[in-house]
C-alpha cells in the first residue's frame, strides 16, 4: 500500500524527534535549525521510500520542518493579536484570554509527548529546559513575553504550559481610560499621585493588569527622573527615558548563583535611583523595600497580590515579618504605615478590568499605638 503524505510524515516527524536532540537542533539558531531538520527528513524519507517523487519529497520535508520546529497548534492562538494569554491544561484542553475573557480553544495536541516537544521548542532558544528532575521552569521569552511550564510528576494530568504574551494594551493613563480600564477621574488621581512623589502599592488578584496600569502611571513621570525597575522576569512596558532594569536569575545546573529580589533591591540603592519600582513584592524583599522607602525614595510602586487594600497592606507587614529581621509587628506596622502613601486596587469583572478603589493611607496614632487609616479617593461604580 503507497503511504500518504502525512503518514510519510508522521514517520519521518518521529524519527526525527526519537533519534535527535530537539534543544540541539533549535538552539543551532533560526536559519540553520530549518535546514538541518531538512536534511535529517530526506534521510530517513530515503531510508523508507528511495522512489518518492520531487514533490513528495518536499511536501514531507515541508510537513517535518512544520512540526519540529513550529508550534503547532500554539502556532495561530500566538498569531491573534487579541490572545493576551494562552493556557494548556494537557494535550486534550486549551484556554485563551481574550478582551480580558477566558474560552476555550478550538485546538488540541496530538499527545503529552507533541506537548512537551512544543515546550522544549519553546524554551530551547533561551537556554532553559524542563523535565522530570527539574519539573518547573519559569522564564521570559525573547518578546519579552512569560512562559511557565509544569510537567510530570508535579503535573499530575499531564504537562502544563501558559503563555503570558507581551501584549502593549496601553501606554499612557489615557490609553487606559480609552479601553474603559479606569474613569477620567481615577486618571487624574493616578497621575497626581506620580507627580507627588507618593509610593503606591497597586494591588490585585492573578491577570488583573497590575503591571500594565503600573506601567501606563510611571509613564507621567518627569523624564529626568532616574528609575530602577526590579523584576523577578522582565515584563514591564515602561516608556521612559531614564529607565534601567534589573531581573532576578535562578541558580542553574551549571553553577550560576541565585540572583533573587533582595540582592536587586539592595543594589538598586547603591545606584542612585529616584524611584524604585518593584514588578512584584512577595517575599523577604519586602523588608528592604520598606526601608528604601522610609529613606528618601519617594514615588517609589510595586504590584502585590491582595484582594483588597487593607488586605494589601497586611500582606506587606506579614512579608517584612517573615523576614527574620526581628522586628517587633508594632514597629513594622508604623513603618509600613509611613512608607506607603497609597494602594491601588484592581479587579476583573464580566466586562473586563478596571480601577476598583484607589485610597490614601496615613498614619493613626491612638493610645500611643500607631496603626494605617485608609481613605479611599477614588471608588467605581457598583
Amino acid at each position: 500500500m503507497v503511504a500518504t503524505i502525512d503518514e510519510l510524515v508522521s514517520y519521518v516527524r518521529d524519527r526525527v524527534w526519537a533519534e535527535c536532540d530537539p534543544g540541539a537542533i533549535v538552539g543551532a539558531g533560526p536559519d540553520e535549525a530549518p535546514r538541518i531538520v531538512a536534511a535529517l527528513a530526506r534521510g530517513f524519507l530515503e531510508e523508507r521510500d528511495s522512489a518518492c517523487s520531487a514533490q513528495v519529497v518536499q511536501s514531507v520535508v515541508d510537513g517535518v520542518v512544520a512540526a519540529t520546529l513550529g508550534l503547532g497548534p500554539l502556532h495561530a492562538l500566538l498569531a491573534d493579536p487579541a490572545v493576551s494569554e494562552v493556557m494548556v491544561n494537557g494535550a486534550a484542553t486549551v484556554y485563551v484570554e481574550r478582551a480580558g475573557r477566558l474560552e476555550r480553544a478550538d485546538v488540541r495536541f496530538e499527545d503529552d509527548t507533541h506537548l512537551l516537544r512544543v515546550i522544549d521548542r519553546i524554551l530551547a532558544p533561551i537556554g532553559r529546559r524542563v523535565d522530570a528532575l527539574s519539573p518547573i521552569v519559569d522564564a521570559r521569552l525573547a518578546d519579552g513575553s512569560r512562559v511557565n511550564a509544569v510537567v510530570p510528576p508535579l503535573a499530575v494530568d499531564g504537562p502544563l504550559l501558559t503563555i503570558r504574551r507581551f501584549v502593549r494594551i496601553a501606554s499612557t493613563l489615557e490609553d487606559l481610560v480609552r479601553l474603559g480600564s479606569l474613569t477620567q477621574l481615577a486618571a487624574l488621581e493616578l497621575e497626581r499621585l506620580v507627580r507627588a512623589g507618593a509610593n503606591v502599592l497597586v494591588s490585585g488578584g492573578t491577570s488583573t493588569g497590575k503591571t500594565t496600569l503600573l506601567a501606563a502611571a510611571l509613564a507621567a513621570a518627569a523624564g529626568d527622573d532616574r528609575i530602577v525597575v526590579l523584576e523577578d522576569a522582565a515584563e514591564l512596558p515602561l516608556e521612559h527615558p531614564h529607565r534601567v532594569r534589573l531581573e532576578c536569575r535562578p541558580a542553574s545546573s551549571e553553577g550560576s548563583v541565585h540572583i533573587g529580589m533582595r540582592d536587586l533591591v539592595r543594589t538598586a540603592l547603591r545606584m542612585r535611583p529616584d524611584r524604585i519600582i518593584v514588578g512584584e513584592v512577595r517575599g523577604a524583599e519586602a523588608f528592604d523595600l520598606l526601608q528604601a522607602l522610609n529613606t528618601g525614595h519617594r514615588g517609589s510602586w510595586s504590584t502585590i497580590h491582595a484582594n483588597g487594600v487593607e488586605e494589601a497592606l497586611l500582606r506587606l507587614e506579614s512579608m517584612v515579618l517573615c523576614a527574620g529581621t526581628g522586628m517587633p509587628q508594632v514597629v513594622v506596622r508604623e513603618q509600613v504605615a509611613r512608607a506607603v502613601d497609597a494602594v491601588v486596587q484592581l479587579e476583573r469583572t464580566g466586562e473586563g478590568r478596571r480601577v476598583a478603589t484607589i485610597a490614601h493611607v496615613s498614619v493613626d496614632v491612638d493610645d500611643d499605638r500607631v496603626r494605617w487609616r485608609v481613605t479611599p479617593i477614588f471608588e467605581a461604580a457598583s
